[in-house]
């Protein structure tokens, strides 16, 4: 782990915390808290091996409907059913993915600690009377899980704040760790087509901000405040994790070419200013607005026109990470043969 990765490790930890002992300023906490997490998962995206999900341009461009359409039948389940159901239901469902998410942030910090069979050693488990499915897992994994399960259920039983964005921090930092856009085409296809999602369910509809407000899961982030008319401030997980991913690539672009993070910078740079921008204004207006119309144009601005002024447009258009990854392992068989 580089010293940068550890100190925006131990930073958003703190951050984190902070609210406990002290008075944060929630609109300085929400910049922090999302600027930190996505540099934290792109850094930890950067791998020998690809993201183990890459997305398809088809994948990209239905996107935004999928989106809307999980949107709006949350909307209507929302309103016709019991709230109290929906979210028993729902808090269910994020237990188990709350787990799973939470063990896999701790684990690259407790395999340090654990022997190496440990470590590599699989277990294949399968499924009584279903012996088709199976899952396969390390003893590493079994220990990390441990206390993902403990505190998953403390997030169940009590709701706080704090329990909830703990669980919001760790999948984001899986989604960008783990999801790949393949190539900056997808991203921007992808990008564009939620910028128009988020301004539509935003500004044209009272959909996105009503499920936003009912929906009792780590869906947001959680910033208090201090006013008792409006607890918290919220930002929504997709604002950090769509974002987030192609920043992650800008910075697998950088190291497939074996450069110093050029690109990743300007990209982080767009996210912060688009963060920023979006604070101001939300705060200007005293209204909910769509972060990506914010972040978007602003994480693409900045990187195209650091591209441009380096003339490396047609390198960027023509990065696709599953051939640049095949190549790279090549050279690397390569040269330990010729050792």
């Amino acid at each position: 782990m580089k010293n940068s990765e550890r100190m925006a490790n131990v930073a958003l930890a703190g951050l984190t915390l902070a609210p406990l002992v002290v008075k944060v300023d929630p609109n300085l906490n929400v910049i922090l808290t999302a600027c930190l997490t996505v540099f934290v998962g792109c850094y930890r995206s950067v791998k020998p091996t690809p993201p183990s999900e890459t997305m398809s341009n088809e994948h990209a461009m239905r996107f935004p409907f999928i989106g809307s359409a999980v949107l709006l039948s949350l909307f209507l389940l929302f309103k016709f059913l019991s709230k109290d159901l929906v979210n028993a239901v729902l808090t269910s469902y994020f237990f188990v993915l709350g787990i799973i998410a939470f063990s896999a942030t701790l684990l690259p910090a407790i395999k340090r600690f654990m022997p190496n069979h440990w470590n590599e050693d699989l277990i294949v488990w399968r499924f009584p009377y279903i012996r088709a499915l199976e899952v396969e897992f390390t003893r590493s994994q079994i220990v990390a899980a441990i206390p993902g399960t403990f505190f998953c259920a403390w997030y169940v039983t009590q709701k706080h704040w704090l329990a909830n964005n703990i669980l919001g921090l760790a999948f984001c930092i899986q989604g960008i760790e783990m999801l790949s856009l393949g190539s900056f085409k997808t991203g921007a296809i992808l990008l564009a087509g939620l910028f128009v999602y988020d301004i539509f369910w935003v500004f044209f509809t009272p959909v996105m901000v009503s499920v936003a407000k009912s929906f009792d899961a780590p869906i947001k982030l959680l910033f208090p405040t201090a006013d008792s008319a409006r607890p918290f401030s919220m930002l929504g997980l997709g604002d950090i994790v769509i974002p987030g991913i192609f920043v992650a690539l800008a910075l697998r672009f950088d190291v497939s070419r074996g450069k110093q993070s050029q690109y990743f910078k300007s990209a982080f740079l767009g996210y912060s200013v688009g963060l920023i921008l979006t604070i101001i204004v939300m705060n200007w207006f005293q209204a909910a607005q769509p972060a990506l119309l914010y972040i978007v144009p602003a994480v693409v601005g900045f990187l195209a026109v650091h591209v441009i002024w380096n003339g490396e447009v047609k390198p960027l258009l023509e990065f696709d990470e599953s051939k640049a990854t095949s190549s790279q392992d090549g050279d690397d068989k390569l040269s330990k043969k010729v050792e």
